[in-house]
């Protein structure tokens, strides 16, 4: 008998299993953290232990049949497990349960899909489910695995699951076309910021550790921020002046989780290309998290895959209310920032945030005066224009100038000119 299942439900059992050959374990409160990021309702956490995952239904005949019973009892939609399941095992376990079964990817992937709000970020959602829809296109369909038959449909003909793959990759085929569309968009976009010489950075950071709180404090912007798992799917620019370094670009980047489904980091290349080609990455920690090592660990990982782990990065503790601490920067032994404790939410910390920006951002610093004579008025604009001058006064001579800026900005400009600092310094 075909089993049919519903379309939706919200009403869900919870399901973690603890393996005791397994070392990488799922977190059962950020299990709970993602369902009702997802809207669904938990009815009940079912909760078991097993030396290893049953081959044909993950857990034993035991524990469906008590998830069986919690379902009816409940009267519940759906049954999530805090796992990734073989298509087998998913369609054994609905057959089971007589309900709709999805694993921890299933429902990130759902989780995106709600969240996505950009043509972009929709075609990247699109892209992930429908890879992973593909390896389990047999679930739900065997009624139809025959060749078509009737008045002018006989002969070999192709089967409906064969057909539904078929329509399937052409449908990823175009996607994945028009996603590489974008990357070069992104990629020329890029490109003309380089030859303006604008530095990038990007904050990266576990999903929820405040990074669009963040950014709309720095950048006074309006981005979706809550307090939620993946509240932030699209990628925002947005352009900040910082100290001695002028215009810089900021990229507010989709949030990273353990076990991050490989797909959806394939799909969401485009997106996290904006934190591959940062001069500075600002790694975003929840300092109040009692998992905070272990996210830190995951969001390394996730970096090192899309090849971002060699990049200079800025370590931002933020949710210092939380604990009781007061704003503060730590440095390296060559005195370079290397970590910033504030607060988002409070507004605590951030000139910290900006003054740690600077220096990492600007490198070597000219802090000097310089006399120009009245034909080298075009310098002196030159010099307005990049934000470098900090006072002028006139004398006998032409103006004093006190620049302070970036060196490799003056040097070059200085180039341009044919001009020497040295020759322009005042005795």
């Amino acid at each position: 008998m075909l089993f049919e299942r519903p379309d939706t439900g919200e009403r869900a059992v919870l399901v973690h299993i603890e393996f005791s050959g397994v070392t990488e374990r799922e977190d059962p409160g950020e299990f709970m953290q993602l369902v009702t990021s997802a809207g669904g309702e938990p009815v009940y956490f079912v909760r078991g232990q097993r030396p290893m995952p049953h081959a044909k239904t993950f857990v034993g005949s035991g524990k469906l049949e008590e998830i069986r019973q919690i379902v009816v009892e409940h009267e519940a939609e759906l049954v999530l497990f805090n796992h990734a399941l073989s298509p087998s095992q998913e369609r054994n376990i609905e057959k089971e349960l007589k309900c709709r079964v999805l694993d921890r990817t299933g429902l990130i992937l759902d989780i995106f899909a709600q969240r996505a709000r950009t043509h972009e970020g929709k075609l990247q959602v699109e892209l992930a489910q429908l890879e992973h829809m593909s390896t389990r296109l047999i679930r739900g369909w065997t009624h139809l695995e025959r060749q078509k038959g009737g008045i002018g449909l006989r002969g070999p003909g192709e089967t409906q699951l064969e057909s539904d793959r078929r329509l399937l990759r052409a449908r990823i085929k175009s996607i994945q076309g028009r996603l590489e569309k974008v990357r070069k968009q992104r990629d020329q976009s890029r490109r003309a910021r380089k030859r303006a010489e604008i530095p990038t950075l990007s904050f990266v950071g576990y999903t929820n550790a405040g990074k669009s709180t963040l950014f709309n404090s720095l950048t006074e912007s309006q981005v979706y921020a809550a307090d939620q798992l993946f509240a932030t799917l699209d990628p925002t620019l947005r352009r900040l002046q910082v100290a001695d370094v002028g215009p810089v670009v900021v990229a507010d980047t989709v949030g990273f989780i353990r076990h991050l489904p490989h797909k959806l980091v394939e799909s969401f290349r485009a997106t996290l290309e904006e934190a591959v080609s940062s001069d500075l990455l600002v790694h975003v920690i929840d300092c109040a998290d009692e998992e905070r090592q272990d996210h830190i660990r995951q969001v390394h990982e996730v970096l090192a895959e899309i090849g971002a782990s060699e990049l200079p990065m800025l370590e931002v503790y933020n949710k210092i209310d939380l604990i009781g601490q007061a704003p503060r920067i730590e440095r390296d032994g060559d005195g370079r920032p290397t970590r910033v404790w504030l607060s988002a939410r409070r507004g605590k910390g951030l000139d910290e945030l900006m003054e740690a920006l600077s220096e990492l951002l600007a490198g070597d610093v000219v802090d000097t005066d310089v006399v120009l004579p009245p034909h080298k008025s075009r310098l002196r604009s030159r010099l307005f224009a990049l934000g470098g001058v900090q006072t002028e006064e006139y004398n006998e001579q032409g103006c004093t100038l006190h620049i302070r800026m970036p060196k490799a900005d003056l040097m070059r400009l200085l180039a341009q000119e044919g001009e020497k600092l040295e020759n322009l310094r005042a005795h």
